[in-house]
């Protein structure tokens, strides 16, 4: 698919306005020790954040094209297994890509240089001006220190999912996506922050193989494919997203034990079935529910489990 045309149709998912919870679910679980090591560590920004009277988040040429290929894989695979039932490209782009990348951006809204400045990509293009930096000082620290990137790696991953010691780096925040399907919003937030060290949990082995197969073609690395019931896992993660599953009473409690202390759970659901999150899960801190752009009920709702002390 035209990567221009992708731009175009996802340009209303990423300028509406970054909205940072009022009970600080950006907060990383250890601020204090990664507010620390903010002021320190210098990275690139994966996107740019719209302001007012400025263009949206630009993606990048090479996260277009990972989008393009990504869907004449979805649409070769779709033909035999039942991936999804949008089958327009264009449709694809608004409701899988639109909504997932949606997420990615108000949860991992920018990388950080340090306590007082963003920078944005540098952005390939006509206008290519190089990094832009943005004012930062109005940010909690602990906020900006949650979006670091960090290093990426197995013995990392298995350091912040499975509880083991770290050594020398900080392992990169872990998020698993359940339920995950035909890959959303998974990894559309991993190619939104590919810092991520992503887990796509799906139990169906054709989904599983259609997953590896696309990890494989926009070679993504720090992904973790497992072929299992969400139930049986054991390990814990900064952030669980979970989108579109069956039997959504029953899987709410599964996803929310995936969470480990401190971290999110990010839903991408209908506002009807707010109410019915908000009850099953009173024990965490919930979030007031963003709109999905161009829908009618779609909405991000994130909450986050609160650290024991």
């Amino acid at each position: 698919m035209n990567t221009a045309r992708i731009a175009e149709l996802l340009t209303p998912f990423l300028s509406a306005p970054i909205t940072i919870p009022d009970h600080s679910a950006l907060t990383n679980p250890r601020p204090s020790r990664d507010a620390a090591r903010a002021s320190q560590l210098s990275v690139p920004c994966h996107s740019e954040p719209a302001k007012a009277g400025e263009e949206p988040a630009v993606l990048s040429p090479p996260q277009l094209q990972s989008i393009s290929t990504y869907i004449d894989i979805l649409l070769r695979w779709n033909a035999r297994i039942n991936l999804t039932a949008v089958r327009d490209p264009e449709q694809i782009v608004t409701r899988h890509f639109g909504e997932s990348l949606f997420a990615a951006r108000h949860l991992y809204p920018t990388d950080i240089v340090g306590p007082t400045d963003i920078v944005g990509p540098t952005h390939i293009g006509p206008s290519h001006v190089g990094p832009r930096r943005v004012d930062a000082s109005h940010l909690d620290p602990s906020h900006l220190a949650s979006s670091l990137v960090r290093p990426s790696g197995r013995a990392a991953l298995q350091g912040r999912v499975t509880g083991e010691k770290e050594t020398g780096a900080l392992a990169p925040e872990s998020v698993a996506d359940v339920g995950s399907g035909a890959g959303f919003p998974g990894l559309p937030i991993k190619l939104w922050a590919r810092h991520l060290a992503l887990t796509l949990i799906e139990s169906n082995h054709k989904k599983s193989a259609f997953l590896r197969e696309i990890a494989r073609a926009l070679t993504l690395t720090d992904i973790n494919i497992q072929t299992a019931r969400a139930e049986t896992l054991t390990a814990t993660f900064d952030l669980v997203t979970l989108r579109a599953v069956e039997r959504f009473d029953a899987i709410l409690p599964t996803a929310a034990a995936l969470v480990g202390p401190g971290g999110r759970l990010a839903l991408l659901i209908g506002a009807a079935q707010e109410t019915q999150a908000r009850s099953t899960l009173p024990h965490l801190d919930w979030s007031t529910p963003l709109s999905v752009p161009r829908s009618h009920s779609r909405v991000l709702l994130v909450a986050r489990r609160v650290m024991s002390h």
